[in-house]
């Protein structure tokens, strides 16, 4: 769950990338943001309300200057008026612009912030709209290992004690990149794409029962993490008991999901022997091979049998014709 957002919290946040200095009084600072979208008023100022989105933030450029500027001051103060009466969260007025007189005014008796930024308009919505996409993106928390793995983000979860987080260890000392360890932060950036990143007081600390924990960029250098990661397979590592089902093909490739995007799902069935670590790279490199080449292993071979039964098959109706002639 994203955290509250408030005008408060986006000014000391932005205040240098947006170039922000405050108008007026301080006021309506403790104004919750709800929508992660941000838009021009139009309409809004002539007068005309219906459909207002007054719930986003508002931005006044140099087209929403000029026409309140073209405005004579009675009718100007009472578009603002009825303009601020709405419970927006904030207003901003961008390229260094001066606001017509009474705007800033009519504001502060509202309790309404407005800001003013040295950036174009494009620009100002260029740098706002990822952040406000990016606080507002469904997220949720995960408990597991994330890894990338020849640039696959590997997330491998399993019961408390499996072994995730050193099998992570050990891809790391193979050159492999680790992104976090126990706990997962995983966001949606649009429809499709999971994004993963550690707890910022984690810092890459990892646990090994037995050991304690180990800061991993400085045994293993500033090249074995990385900050985020996208999430593209999950790897599910489960004991082997001898009745467990194993995938032997790999033509039914299951399929989880988190927060509403599916992902690949394999299962890895622990046992004394087996080289999970060598497992874990040759999953990333099967997945380039499926996802990004466009070749998948276990299809091409069951094509092939498929070809060779039928070539035999035909050979042998060939075979018997030619015995009854």
């Amino acid at each position: 769950m994203s955290t509250r957002l408030t005008v408060a919290k986006l000014l000391d946040a932005m205040r240098d990338a947006l170039q922000l200095e405050e108008l007026g009084e301080s006021v309506g600072h403790d104004r919750e943001i709800t929508s992660p979208e941000a838009s021009s008023p139009g309409l809004a100022l002539s007068g005309y309300l219906n459909r207002f989105p007054y719930q986003r933030i508002q931005v006044l450029g140099e087209t929403e200057i000029t026409y309140l500027q073209s405005l004579d001051e009675a009718t100007r103060t009472a578009n603002l008026t009825a303009f601020f009466d709405f419970p927006m969260p904030c207003a901003f007025v961008t390229k260094g612009l001066e606001p017509p007189t009474p705007l800033v005014d009519v504001a502060d008796r509202a309790g309404v912030a407005v800001l003013r930024s040295q950036l174009k308009t494009a620009e100002f919505y260029r740098i706002i709209k990822p952040y406000l996409a990016d606080h507002f993106a469904p997220a949720t928390t995960m408990h597991g290992s994330l890894a990338d793995v020849y640039g696959v983000g590997l997330f491998f979860t399993g019961k408390s004690g499996i072994g995730k987080s050193e099998c992570v260890l050990d891809l790391v000392e193979r050159g492999h990149r680790l992104v976090a360890d126990d706990l997962v932060f995983v966001s949606r950036k649009g429809s499709d794409v999971l994004i993963g990143r550690g707890h910022e007081m984690q810092r890459h600390f990892m646990e090994i029962r037995g050991v304690g924990l180990l800061d991993v960029p400085a045994i293993f250098g500033v090249k074995a993490v990385r900050q985020q990661k996208r999430l593209e397979v999950v790897v599910v590592l489960e004991e082997w008991n001898g009745e467990s089902p194993a995938d032997r093909t790999g033509l039914d490739v299951q399929r989880t999901t988190i927060l509403g995007v599916e992902l690949p799902r394999i299962t890895v069935h622990l046992n004394p022997g087996k080289n999970i670590t060598v497992i874990a790279e040759v999953i990333a490199m099967n997945h380039l091979l499926r996802y990004h080449r466009g070749y998948d292993s276990a299809t091409a071979f069951n094509e092939m049998l498929i070809n060779n039964m039928k070539r035999r098959s035909e050979d042998a109706h060939r075979y018997l014709l030619e015995d009854e002639e």
